[in-house]
């Protein structure tokens, strides 16, 4: 039997899968080769994980690979309606980012709390500013998004002393659902956005919902971009509608110089990198040469994405 062909769309820099050697044909595609390589290809590795060429590519002719794996928790960018509605079994890395990202909305928490970012100006400005900070432990944080990142963001938060309500799409023991979002995001210091991109949570938090947090509210978002109306939440910030921000995802990818976004007041800004702890690209490809050992010896595989959902559902062994 011939080796199965291992079609990667490649970036820098690239998967270590040495492992598979003689086991795998690797075969190497960028944004615009995909198209003619899709059709000989029995797996998709979308090592560029960025890129949205899989959904411009895969409408084409021709057959198409049966597992598909990108290295990221969200797959927005690369769920078109023809892979959708295919047989093609599509996973993610759940497992690999949940800790760092935790780590790093807990870091934002505490940086607003005891107000780091103005710490920071003044010791650049030479200026003793003495003034008081916030307490984190008591407060309350709705944590939106009922996956292993959302639970290990409010499991992280609970060991900091703050009360923790976590959503997700439908409500469940230990977790509210749809409606009970916005009483919560009423009565919470924290709101911190987690949850997926799909058609019913693009641009969930608007100027209505920012406008139901208290004044004294603080609102991070390391889910994805589109989650949240970027206007809105400048405007918010910028009428103190709520205290003051955090955002490391955008709608659109580098966050341009010129953007306004940068010199919103109250507003911290990342790039993306919340989950990108020092050794994360080895951590991925070690996990996906352990499910192409499993895939080929027919064993099933984990971390299966519903592709009506857009994401892992919880009979997966974790909540949406």
């Amino acid at each position: 039997m011939s080796e199965p062909t291992l079609l990667v769309l490649s970036a820098d820099p690239p998967p270590r899968l040495g492992a598979l050697t003689g086991r795998a044909r690797v075969r190497w595609a960028d944004e615009d080769s995909l198209a003619a390589e899709l059709p000989s290809a029995d797996v998709l590795l979308v090592w560029d994980f960025t890129s949205e060429a899989v959904r411009r590519a895969w409408p084409g002719d021709g057959p198409r690979p049966g597992w598909v794996h990108t290295p990221s928790a969200g797959v927005d960018r690369l769920l078109c309606p023809e892979l959708a509605a295919s047989a093609t079994v599509v996973t993610n890395a759940r497992g690999i980012f949940e800790r760092p990202i935790a780590e790093y909305v807990a870091a934002l928490v505490l940086a607003m709390a005891k107000d780091l970012p103005r710490t920071l100006d003044r010791q650049r400005e030479h200026r003793w500013h003495h003034r008081e900070t916030r307490p984190v432990e008591g407060t309350r944080a709705v944590v939106v998004g009922a996956g292993p990142i959302g639970r290990e963001i409010a499991a992280v938060l609970r060991a900091l002393g703050v009360t923790c309500a976590v959503t997700g799409r439908t409500a469940r023991r230990g977790v509210h659902g749809e409606e009970d979002l916005d009483p919560l995001v009423a009565r919470a210091d924290w709101v911190v956005c987690a949850a997926p991109l799909t058609e019913s949570t693009r641009g969930m938090f608007d100027a209505r919902r920012l406008a139901l947090m208290q004044p004294s509210a603080r609102f991070v978002n390391v889910g994805r971009g589109p989650l949240v109306v970027a206007a809105d939440l400048a405007a918010a910030l910028r009428d103190r509608v709520i205290e003051a921000a955090a955002l490391d995802v955008f709608e659109s990818e580098p966050l341009t110089p010129d953007s306004p976004l940068w010199d919103v007041p109250g507003l911290i800004v990342s790039p993306h990198m919340s989950g990108d702890t020092v050794g994360w690209r080895d951590r991925l490809g070690e996990q996906f040469v352990a499910m192409y050992e499993l895939w080929a010896a027919g064993k099933p595989l984990p971390n299966v994405v519903d592709k009506k959902r857009g994401y892992v559902p919880m009979h997966d062994h974790s909540p949406d």
